[in-house]
């Protein structure tokens, strides 16, 4: 069987008190996790890594099993941190949770849940650990729900959704930082001695200057496809707090869950609280083999249709800006058209009647067309897609407005603002944040997107943006004494809208963009299909910018286009060759204004989207392979995709720096199979001559040990030769 099915097994060994340890044995097709749940007692961890058979269970113990409280909670030795903490409608500050009961449950979707349900001694307090399998994924899920039945409110002010702790060793931590037009970075280090935390506090976007997901390299410094390796990604789109906590033990305590600061939540009798999913993956095939394990799972359960393959488009952004018309937009229709494209999206800048959208300053809020702008409307511009064999998609920010506004006129109650304070604002000076913890503004957010579908069902495509913080604590809807849920409830409310919006429109293909790459995270993207990985379009910064965020995230969800030179961010001049090769990598687009280009610019285009289509189920659904880091700064930066089958796979290389006579390494591949012939094809080539090995087989294992030689230049014709240099091999 695929999923060895969650066992309760007597392990032989006695517990402190004398009784017979109940070991839960939760495992997936390669790993497995190990929890003592034995009744009365506080649960234990006692193992997370590669699969265990049945006896390799029963005696963990007499192995070195850690026996750490496997959800350690706060008032008893409360020296050692807690993944949760509470306060009694009595004041009481100390929670003694024992193990209760055990039962499992099989979900619709085939998953598998394992509940260990936990009591306090005294109070009426119960705490439910649930983890969750699937039958073909290698990544375990973990939440929790609190509830209570005292005759008072309980203030909840911890809430982690789990701890692992990791033996220590050498383990060395990768985490991803950055900022605006500058995400997804990656940094390791090995773990310190004391804590290390990382937290946002943005409230609306969480993954521009950090990630909630890390990797736990457990051999030393990381390597891409051998070592062993823990990931960790928590599902939420809001606040977060990853903690390792380095005491005097031999473990490393990892805690990751919604950011308590300033946050306590008061939780009625009755009411339950839900914690977010943390995914745990283990792999013995290094950072990489943990990236599949995340991707597989991400496809396939968490994000918006994760196996469908994804349309080559053409957004209008970085072509026009503001400057919206009809007839420029049907120019750009034309081009992308002509150029073998799928869809275009009309970005910012359509709408407003009483106050124009002709920059930031004003008109979010009011999703009125301007027919100044747009004479036949919306529905024209659909009919001109339709006509000219593609789709039409729109950009939207649902949850923003500017107080510049009709909406604003008429619902200033609506907005994020302290009582008793002027409104912060943000972007031109006029943005605000609108308030979703309050149903009516839920209302708001799904009949923005109701109203467009209605009346524009041809709509394929939304970019749906995010571009401000909770830049004022306080809620215009929450009582004074709720104040502290804000940043959870703002989440709450969203999730509900959004399930509203999907429930109605499962089909439509959401982006979800924040200001770039504010919203790459798994707690979002089970509503969407993608998101725009940075604002930042820059083909040689992406390479670094898109390594990172394929560590957890696949390239059908990472949106990766070709943009003009010089760039609008960094005014670096780069030849469409590369920036070509760069956006393949990823699900392709364009981010341009295509009458820019020379004919023979649109000819290369052309192709390059005609040579995708055919690499496109290898990309965006096959196996990721990392094969030379940018970050090791060694003058390239190489990765490989191949078809789960391992029949094809797609080869991609860039030279990232630009000396004469250089040496750079020569990178072997990786997952082939050994015993299969390939044949090397080159794509978007813009050399004069084949490169030798053009049409050549090769064994498997002949690439994963050997590699091919890549010329450091191209020989082409001077105005598409330069400085920079990329291959893209098909191999079949």
């Amino acid at each position: 069987m695929n999923l060895r099915i969650v066992s309760l097994l007597s392990a032989m060994a006695m517990t402190v008190t004398g009784t017979m340890a109940e070991n839960i044995h939760i495992s997936t097709p390669g790993t497995s996790l190990v929890v003592d749940a034995t009744k009365g007692e506080p649960m234990k961890f006692l193992y997370y890594g590669a699969a265990l058979n049945p006896s390799d269970v029963g005696n963990l113990t007499f192995g070195g099993a850690s026996s750490l409280n496997a959800y350690p909670v706060y008032g008893l030795n409360p020296e050692r941190e807690a993944a949760f903490s509470a306060v009694h409608s009595d004041g009481n500050m100390t929670l003694d949770m024992v193990v209760s009961d055990v039962t499992t449950r099989t979900d619709s979707d085939g998953s598998k849940v394992t509940t260990v349900t936990m009591k306090d001694k005294v109070y009426p307090f119960t705490i439910d650990v649930n983890y969750r399998t699937y039958p073909s994924e290698d990544v375990i899920e973990t939440w929790t729900e609190a509830s209570h039945s005292e005759k008072g409110t309980v203030s909840l002010t911890r809430f982690m959704s789990g701890y692992m702790p990791v033996r220590r060793s050498d383990v060395h931590v990768s985490q991803l930082y950055g900022s605006w037009a500058n995400e997804g970075r990656v940094e390791e280090a090995p773990l310190p001695h004391g804590v290390k935390i990382i937290k946002n506090k943005d409230g609306v976007r969480n993954s521009h200057t950090a990630h909630g997901e890390v990797m736990m390299s457990l051999d030393g410094k990381a390597r891409e496809n051998e070592g062993r390796v823990i990931g960790a990604a928590l599902c939420y789109g809001g606040n977060y707090k990853l903690m390792f906590d380095t005491d005097d033990s031999d473990f490393h305590h990892f805690f990751a869950g919604i950011n308590e600061e300033n946050s306590s939540y008061n939780l009625k009798k009755g009411e339950k609280f839900t914690t977010p999913a943390l995914a745990f993956t283990y792999s013995e095939e290094g950072l990489s083999g943990a990236s599949r394990n995340f991707h597989r799972w991400g496809r396939n359960h968490r994000l918006a249709h994760g196996k469908d393959l994804r349309k080559v488009l053409l957004n209008s952004w970085e072509g026009v800006y503001f400057d919206i018309n009809e007839a420029g937009m049907q120019q750009m229709m034309d081009d992308i058209s002509s150029m073998g494209g799928e869809l275009f999206v009309m970005d910012d800048g359509w709408f407003g009647e009483k106050y124009p959208r002709n920059n930031d300053h004003s008109s979010l809020g009011d999703w009125t067309v301007d027919t100044r702008k747009l004479p036949n409307g919306i529905k024209g511009l659909c009919d001109a897609a339709a006509d000219k064999g593609i789709r039409f998609g729109i950009w939207i920010e649902p949850e923003m407005a500017n107080t510049v506004s009709e909406l604003y006129e008429k619902h200033p109650e609506y907005i994020l603002k302290a009582d008793k304070r002027e409104p912060v604002l943000g972007r031109g000076g006029t943005q605000v944040v609108l308030d979703m913890a309050n149903p009516r503004v839920q209302d708001i957010v799904f009949n923005i997107v109701d109203t467009l579908m209605t009346r524009y069902p041809q709509i394929d495509y939304i970019k749906w943006d995010a571009n401000a913080p909770v830049m004022n604590h306080g809620s215009q809807y929450l009582t004074a004494d709720n104040q502290s849920h804000l940043y959870i409830d703002y989440h709450k409310g969203l999730e509900a809208a959004l399930k509203r919006i999907r429930a109605k429109y499962p089909d439509v293909t959401i982006q979800a963009c924040a200001s770039g790459g504010g919203r790459a995270n798994w707690g979002i993207l089970p509503y969407f299909d993608e998101f725009w990985v940075s604002d930042n379009t820059d083909a040689l910064q992406r390479i670094y910018l898109q390594w990172g965020t394929s560590y957890f995230f696949p390239a059908v969800a990472m949106a990766s286009h070709i943009s003009a030179t010089p760039n609008h961010q960094t005014a670096r001049r780069v030849p469409l060759k590369f920036r070509t090769d760069v956006a393949m990598s990823g699900r392709l687009g364009m981010e341009i204004q295509p009458k820019n280009m020379s004919d023979d610019e649109k000819a290369q285009t052309k192709k390059a989207i005609s040579e995708y289509k055919d690499i496109r189920p290898i990309v965006q659904q096959g196996d990721i392979y990392r094969l030379l880091s940018p970050y090791d700064r060694k003058g390239a930066a190489s990765l490989m995709y191949v078809s789960p089958d391992k029949e094809n796979a797609v080869f991609f290389w860039w030279k990232t720096e630009q000396f004469a006579n250089q040496q750079l390494p020569r990178v072997t591949m990786a997952g082939l199979d050994p015993d299969r012939m390939y044949t090397v094809t080159e794509l978007n080539r813009i050399d004069n001559k084949p490169l030798p090995f053009e049409g050549k087989s090769y064994s498997g294992r002949y690439l994963m040990s050997n590699g091919l030689e890549m010329p450091l230049s191209h020989d082409a014709s001077w105005d598409k030769a330069g400085d920079y240099s990329s291959r893209v091999l098909l191999l079949k």
